[in-house]
């Protein structure tokens, strides 16, 4: 045992000490074959060492290299390929976020099926023989919708997230109760594979600094997963954010990418934790994404050059991301950085593996630096999944208007609806207050489109009508603020719209259950309208296509449409953008289509389609033209 202040590391008390035994009576066992000379086995531990500066894996020095992967972003058929890839990349763990929000929709409603059956995905990590560095929140940031935290912690407006306001601390620990008890039984110390759980997740970076809060998630980690178990957190390399993001009896470890100075980042480290293993807890492969701007990337050599320089200082090092995956359906978040940023439905963050799990250049480059450190697995990697290009897809207009009230529900879209009061004969502004728009409107007068309020955009239309006619106003959530000072972000209507400054009011809301519709065949059932009359504004759009006999991986692109949201078979693909860029095609997994009857496409478009609406399945992904003034660039 090493000598250590850890409080991870148990020191022996008197009854573990060995009794002293004399000469005869040992002799006497060894010939009876009762003592064996060789120790028997240690029992199975991850701990600090804090005299040596290193993590022990069964007593053992111990230094991993590991990968972010996030099963919410990755179709469960694919788990093993992602998986294995990694593995065979050299990498000895891998890191993995838990959304609280992806399973509990609702409170006391909890979801595991499925592509949600994390103990499914973690036994995978296992049988592939891999480590597992985990890290279930309560929040996780991650670019995911509201950084994890479910949506209905809202229905409590003056709630404080993220602190120890006794709403939020009750609403944790149930989830925490759920959650934990499947975890104990796969920690290292139990038999498992997860060496190590964080404890929230860059705690320092918010605004609220409440120390009583991490103590309380630290008391309930340490109740429902044991006294043994590794616990950490992970913060930013300034002072301010070690400062408010630590507490003593959690590891401090630190996170940073290739732009940085090695030795300075573990330096701040340095600062909280004086002794014991260097940790960067996400080394950045590569960036995300915002609507509207370039496409992210960063050079393999330089994402190498980095890993390199911390591998030499003996440092543990988890690359963020090493497959990133997609927001499918509406689970992107957002950042809010002056003004509102979201996230694009692609997380490919120019990772080593790709969005649709292929090695890149940059996994070769990492795989030759890991192999100067540690030896590689034998045998070769993975190829990348096949591509189809499934060709182009004739789509017609749906009969259905998009305020079909028989279905509701609270998620994805809501129409507000009231009358205009007056007559309207000349242009009045249809106006609404700053940043009451979360986070586009798209508005309807007598069911024809006049055009978008947007957050941090335009809020203001002209418009004309008689008193009495319908006004409807479809609200968009384009997903809840991930990471920033405030993460309380409702979304709808959060103030009265106005026509010339005169609040209307009498407003009707319908949710609008529209995945749920889907699934069960709607519209596909409906006849189609006729192809006349305007495009323009919301409108559903439905086409079929049937394979070649194979259901390979492709990619959608979306010729001459605005803006909207796609289903293929039921399966919520996420939003398309391609005016605002930069991503101009949606990753459709192969595990969603059909082949041996036709795939229904069901499209959402918001703003208005093309005069002839089609699809174009291709067999790469374009995501590398962003809107720059009035023109399209591409990089």
């Amino acid at each position: 045992m090493v000598a250590s202040t850890s409080p991870f590391i148990p020191h022996p008390g008197p009854a573990e000490r060995p009794a002293r035994m004399g000469l005869r009576a040992l002799a006497l066992l060894l010939a009876a074959g009762l003592l064996h000379m060789q120790a028997s086995p240690p029992a199975r531990s991850f701990q600090l060492d804090y005299e040596e500066d290193c993590f022990r894996k069964d007593g053992a020095p111990f230094r991993y290299i590991s990968g972010s992967i996030h099963y919410a972003r990755v179709p469960r058929p694919a788990w093993r390929d992602r998986l294995l890839k990694m593995y065979m990349s050299g990498l000895s763990a891998l890191q993995v976020y838990i959304p609280w929000n992806y399973h509990e929709p609702l409170p006391g409603v909890y979801d595991f099926a499925g592509d949600r059956d994390v103990e499914a995905f973690l036994d995978l990590t296992a049988e592939l023989g891999l480590l597992v560095i985990l890290r279930p929140g309560p929040y996780i940031c991650a670019e995911w919708e509201m950084g994890g935290l479910p949506a209905w912690l809202l229905w409590k407006p003056d709630i404080v997230l993220r602190s120890s306001d006794p709403a939020y601390l009750a609403a944790v620990d149930s989830w925490l109760h759920v959650l934990l008890p499947k975890i104990k039984p796969r920690l290292y110390q139990n038999g498992g594979n997860i060496i190590s759980v964080q404890v929230e997740n860059e705690y320092g970076s918010y605004y609220a600094c409440d120390y009583g809060y991490l103590r309380h998630l630290l008391g309930s980690f340490r109740a429902l997963l044991g006294t043994e178990v590794l616990l950490f957190t992970t913060d930013g390399t300034r002072a301010q954010e070690l400062r408010c993001g630590t507490l003593q009896g959690l590891y401090a470890t630190v996170d940073f990418g290739p732009g940085s100075n090695v030795t300075e980042a573990f330096g701040a480290q340095r600062q909280v934790e004086p002794k014991g293993p260097l940790v960067n807890s996400e080394y950045y492969t590569g960036w995300l994404d915002y609507w509207g701007e370039a496409h992210a990337s960063t050079s393999s050599a330089r994402v190498a050059r980095g890993l390199e320089d911390m591998l030499q200082l003996g440092a543990s090092v988890n690359m963020y991301m090493f497959h990133g995956g997609t927001n499918f359906a509406y689970w992107s978040g957002a950042d809010f950085k002056d003004q509102y940023k979201p996230v694009t439905t692609s997380y490919d963050y120019d990772a080593p593996l790709s969005e649709a799990g292929d090695p890149t250049e940059k996994l070769f480059a990492i795989r030759t630096i890991i192999s100067k450190f540690q030896p590689l697995p034998v045998g070769p990697m993975p190829p990348a999944t096949p591509k189809y290009a499934y060709g182009r897809v004739a789509l017609q207009k749906s009969q259905f208007p998009l305020t079909f009230e028989a279905i509701k529900q609270a998620h994805g879209f809501v129409v507000y609806r009231t009358r205009l009061p007056r007559d309207v004969l000349d242009p009045a502004t249809l106006g609404a207050p700053p940043h009451s728009v979360c986070d586009r409107g798209y508005v309807m007068l007598r069911q024809e489109y006049q055009g978008t309020l947007e957050r941090d955009g335009q809020t203001t239309l002209r418009v004309t009508g008689r008193a009495g006619d319908t006004l409807d106003v479809l609200l968009e959530n384009m997903g809840r603020i991930s990471f920033g000072a405030n993460i309380s972000d409702f979304k709808g209507l959060l103030g009265n719209l106005s026509l010339d400054s005169s609040p209307l009011s009498n407003w009707l809301i319908y949710p609008l259950a529209i995945d749920t519709a889907i699934q069960q065949g709607w519209p596909h059932a409906a006849l189609p309208k006729s192809s006349r009359g305007s495009r323009a504004g919301p409108a559903f759009y439905t086409g079929t296509f049937e394979t070649p006999g194979i259901a390979w991986d492709t990619f959608v692109k979306f010729p001459g449409w605005s803006k909207g949201q796609l289903w293929i078979n039921g399966f919520n693909l996420g939003r398309y953008w391609p005016h605002r860029g930069p991503q101009q095609t949606l990753f459709v997994p192969g595990s969603v289509l059909h082949v041996d009857r036709p795939n229904n496409i069901t499209v959402l478009e918001l703003e208005g389609a093309p005069p002839a609406p089609l699809l174009l399945f291709l067999d790469r992904p374009l995501f590398n033209r962003t809107l720059i003034g009035s023109t399209m660039a591409t990089e």
